[in-house]
């Protein structure tokens, strides 16, 4: 009972804030740091498009910190090593069973590192591939075949996977995709604008998906 109470406070504190999200700086070498003006453009793009009212400069924050439950949405990038010690298990597993979302954008090379650190999250439960039929692939943008291919690496399929509690998406990962590459300047990448566009768009769907449900 007193779980359930917690979490319920939990959840609602989530919706008492205005609409603002956060990067995670999370330890073990990788570069947390990395795309700088990804989380900015979509908040730009999101604003013009969607009608969010989102802060203009995205927060940091650290996985271990109580200031992670004033966020909606948070995302995660790099191309290394991540390590969760257990402090920040605790409190990201308290945030996404709270209603709280994190995703995590694979800049390529980060695989091998942070499916071990979900499972640190979710030791029983499993990333499962999400369906393009899922209301993330379908709104207010269309992704009839799912998560659009933003950069070529290894040949591979774009994937996204997801945790769900309750049947609801609460971790999202995308993999061999680089959907932060395609939210950065263009000038970065050098990426055409009909690439820019799926991915800012793709992006978009995701926030909709949060601030929807």
């Amino acid at each position: 009972m007193k779980k359930t109470v917690f979490l319920l406070l939990l959840s609602s504190s989530l919706t008492c804030f205005s609409q603002e999200i956060a990067l995670l700086k999370y330890s073990g070498g990788g570069d947390w740091y990395a795309n700088p003006t990804s989380l900015p453009n979509l908040i730009k793009y999101c604003n013009s498009n969607i009608n969010t009212k989102i802060k203009s400069k995205p927060r940091t924050v650290d996985p271990s910190s109580p200031d992670l439950f004033s966020y909606p949405f948070v995302h995660m990038t790099g191309h290394g090593n991540v390590v969760f010690n257990e402090s920040d298990v605790t409190n990201l597993r308290k945030y996404l069973l709270a209603g709280g979302f994190l995703h995590i954008d694979d800049n390529y090379g980060m695989d091998q590192y942070i499916r071990k650190e979900i499972k640190k999250l979710f030791p029983n439960d499993n990333l499962i591939e999400i369906p393009s039929n899922h209301p993330i692939f379908q709104k207010p943008f269309v992704f009839a075949n799912g998560l659009p291919k933003i950069h070529e690496h290894d040949g591979k399929r774009p994937q996204a996977f997801g945790i769900f509690i309750e049947n609801k998406l609460v971790l999202l990962y995308t993999y061999e995709c680089d959907l932060g590459d395609g939210w950065e300047d263009p000038e970065v990448n050098n990426d055409p604008l009909e690439v820019r566009e799926k991915a800012l768009k793709m992006g978009a769907n995701i926030i909709n998906y949060i601030f929807s449900n």
